[in-house]
């Protein structure tokens, strides 16, 4: 059957609670998923086939939000780093467990406890380096991860309890599982965990390196934001999530591709066909780029700050729509999923990545942790779920990969769903890679949970297949 024939109203609002910021300043919601036809974007909200805006791009001038809206995508900007990473290594240019001093003499060797350690590639693009985040004080973050921990074992304890409830229910009335119960239980843990998670993500929003005004001419130059301070643990002991690492990778990446850091990148995303994605450059006239908006200590909507991310391109300075991440996502999927089309790959384009490299990329690496999802690990740049069900007729966990964002006046989703493939269809001649879903929501608000609300567009449109 092809998708025309299946064509059918959606209803406006993704299922669940709306992304849409209460303001008016706007979020573009999209997702696409491949059945029989080549890949195509879906809107969330009104019609198959097609993308859309809520809110508006710019709430002082009344301009609609739209899908060639371009926004601060954040720390989904780690996503498009590493695929460049990625192609450098699988090109024999960038050894991944070098130490970075052979790309990046700059930045010098490390002392930890008294014991030379080596800071790799592998180990910045996993956040193990031991590099500081925005926070300077040691101390405040073995505070705040010791918080978070206990925070995190009360939301799986209160899980699991609901879990065992729900299991004996079962039990006793003999009804079948259903695919959906990990988003309850993962919005549900959210719901109770809100003020909380609000309150990390506003006290994050107070350091003050989110509001560097300086233009950083080089990713060379930007390295003495941090390359001085000590590193917090021993590389590879440890998680900790640091912007400033990926700001030591993209001057790996520019060194072992002998070009520009922000030349290379925007190379990159001339070959992904990706024409909307830019850095986010105050001085640039940029079609169609957003405007940001925070809320005031009284609750009101104003302008964001004034900010120049020249010091973090690779770690969260670069502006993209909805539709350039759709298909970075599909290029990703189909990369991941083309070699196990048997019958028709002498008729398929390579990926624009081995399936291989996508699969060490989407591989959860221990020690790590991922804070918008409680059942993810990080693995290279990416934050995944991996498949899992411990009980028949019980909750049935989905594998995905996905990133979020937070910005100076943004918020952002990136998640990939693939399909689970079985050999009936991997076989076919009349199916083709990519298959599954991808969905990425921006908005030009800062402080927005969005992980939630991506998930739950993915199940309903990866739902739709069984319909």
């Amino acid at each position: 059957m092809s998708r025309g024939s299946r064509r059918r109203r959606r209803s406006c609002r993704p299922p669940g609670p709306s992304p849409e910021p209460r303001s008016g300043a706007g979020t573009c919601c999209s997702a696409s998923r491949t059945k029989w036809a080549p890949p195509a974007s879906w809107s969330a909200c009104l019609w198959m086939g097609e993308r859309c805006g809520l809110g508006y791009a710019d709430v002082e001038n009344r301009v609609t939000c739209k899908p060639e809206t371009v926004m601060r995508i954040a720390s989904i900007s780690k996503c498009l780093t590493m695929a460049a990473v990625a192609k450098l290594w699988e090109e024999g240019k960038l050894d991944l467990d070098a130490p970075v001093q052979k790309y990046v003499p700059e930045f010098p060797e490390k002392v930890y406890e008294g014991e030379k350690v080596t800071i790799t590639t592998r180990l910045l693009a996993s956040h193990l380096s031991g590099i500081r985040h925005y926070e300077k004080d040691l101390a405040k973050v073995k505070e705040e991860k010791e918080k978070s921990n206990k925070a995190l074992k009360l939301t799986q304890d209160l899980t699991k309890s609901n879990q065992e409830k729900e299991l004996k229910e079962k039990q006793n009335k003999a009804t079948e599982k259903t695919e959906f119960a990990k988003v309850k239980s993962e919005h549900e843990g959210e719901v109770k965990g809100q003020n909380t998670k609000l309150g990390k993500r506003h006290k994050e929003f107070e350091y003050e390196e989110y509001y560097l005004k300086e233009k950083f001419e080089s990713v060379i130059d930007s390295l003495k934001i941090f390359k001085n301070d000590p590193l917090f643990f021993k590389p590879g002991s440890q998680f900790l999530y640091s912007t400033h690492g990926f700001t030591l990778l993209s001057a790996v990446v520019e060194r072992a591709s002998g070009h520009k850091f922000t030349d290379y990148m925007l190379k990159m995303f001339r070959e992904l066909d990706m024409q909307s994605t830019v850095l986010d450059d105050n001085e640039l006239m940029i079609y169609n780029r957003a405007r940001y908006y925070v809320y005031n200590k009284k609750g009101r909507l104003v302008n964001a700050p004034y900010v120049n991310n020249s010091y973090k391109w690779a770690g969260g300075g670069f502006l993209s729509s909805v539709g350039d991440l759709l298909k970075f996502g599909n290029a990703l999927l189909y990369s991941y999923q083309v070699g196990q089309f048997k019958n028709t790959v002498n008729k398929l384009l390579p990926g624009y990545l081995e399936a291989d490299t996508v699969t060490m990329m989407w591989t959860p690496v221990s020690n790590t942790e991922v804070s918008w999802d409680k059942e993810e690990k990080y693995a290279m740049a990416w934050g995944v779920v991996e498949k899992k069900q411990e009980c028949g007729f019980c909750r049935q966990q989905r594998r995905y990969a996905s990133h979020t964002g937070g910005a100076v006046g943004a918020s952002s989703v990136l998640l990939i769903l693939p399909e689970e493939l079985d050999s009936k269809l991997t076989n076919s001649e009349l199916v083709a890679p990519p298959r599954g879903v991808v969905v990425t929501i921006i908005c030009n608000m800062q402080s927005v949970s969005l992980n939630t609300t991506a998930l739950k567009i993915a199940m309903e449109f990866d739902k739709d297949k069984w319909a």
